[in-house]
């Protein structure tokens, strides 16, 4: 038995998610908490639930905008040296013709 709470135990649960499936889960939490008909304590339960399912989309989201910007990062790292091995060739290129 561990001395994890049940919020504690959900919390690590939903961290587990992937994105999908976090996202799938949060749509039906909202589709849930707008047909209604919960008790107080159970939409409590459910906004917290979504609470949670949020957070995990994020950091996914915060993590592939990351690998993304550090990609272009790369990217734009790499077009600069083709560009000023370029032009180191070509400032040689024109010395040479003088």
């Amino acid at each position: 038995m561990t001395s994890e709470t049940p919020t504690e135990q959900g919390t690590a649960a939903a961290e587990a998610l992937g994105y999908e499936q976090a996202r799938d889960e949060l749509v039906d939490v909202v589709r849930r908490l707008e047909a209604g008909g919960s008790s107080l304590e159970e939409s409590l339960a459910l906004w917290e639930r979504g609470e949670e399912l949020a957070r995990v989309c994020r950091r996914w989201l915060d993590g592939a905008r990351a690998r993304l910007d550090a990609a272009l990062a790369a990217e734009d790292a790499e077009e600069g040296e083709e560009e000023e091995e370029e032009e180191e060739g070509g400032a040689t290129a024109a010395g040479d013709e003088e």
